[in-house]
């Protein structure tokens, strides 16, 4: 009876401290939790390649950060110039000194952007006499500026009509591929306005110029 007693008074004893209350520890804060959850990526499934970072805005110049144009005609200081990449036909006419007194800048767009290696001639005459051999010369150009071949960036549609071959339809056809394409790169381009044939471009190729 005496054991009895004695376990029993030890089983009692163990219930009460195991009931005993415990402290518990506080749980760690939110924000804690969520920079956690910022701060490690979570990684990809498997099988599953992880995104490239963005390659972000692509660079303002083209190769090299600059293009080289020939600026001629009636500019004070004519001759090649080079001008950053995106660059207007008016940051060329800037750059030779800008353009003489009385010089006819009908049918230049001086908002257009610029190519690499390309020919602006100013105050260039409209009519038949823009399309001369290299001893023409440019009325009242007050020298003996040279009127090379109708340049197919910067002529009008009535400087395209001179052209043998070309009338207004055919003339607005070559501005308006030259608006959406920005501008002509070479001659051959020519081939894919609408209205042009091989004998017809046969007969245009001596003439034009980019």
């Amino acid at each position: 009876m005496a054991v009895v007693l004695v376990a029993a008074g030890v089983f009692a004893a163990m219930h009460f401290w195991s009931t005993r209350p415990h402290s518990v520890r506080a749980p760690d804060p939110v924000n804690e939790a969520a920079q956690a959850r910022t701060a490690t990526p979570t990684p990809p499934p498997d099988g599953a390649e992880a995104p490239e970072p963005s390659p972000g805005s692509p660079p303002a110049t083209g190769p090299g950060g600059h293009i080289v144009v020939d600026v001629s005609g009636k500019v004070r200081r004519p001759g090649i110039r080079q001008l950053p990449s995106g660059a207007r036909v008016a940051d060329a006419l800037r750059a030779a000194g800008g353009v003489r007194e009385g010089a006819d800048l009908t049918g230049l767009n001086r908002a257009r952007v610029l190519m690499d290696g390309e020919q602006i001639v100013v105050g260039a005459p409209p009519g038949p006499s823009a399309v001369g051999g290299a001893g023409a010369l440019v009325p009242g150009g007050g020298g003996a500026s040279p009127a090379g071949p109708v340049s197919l960036n910067t002529a009008t549609v009535e400087q395209l009509e001179t052209l043998p071959g070309v009338g207004p339809v055919l003339a607005q056809h070559i501005v308006d591929y030259r608006a959406q394409h920005g501008g002509f790169r070479s001659i051959d381009e020519l081939r894919e306005v609408n209205g042009i044939g091989d004998r017809r471009f046969a007969d245009l190729q001596p003439l034009v110029g980019p």
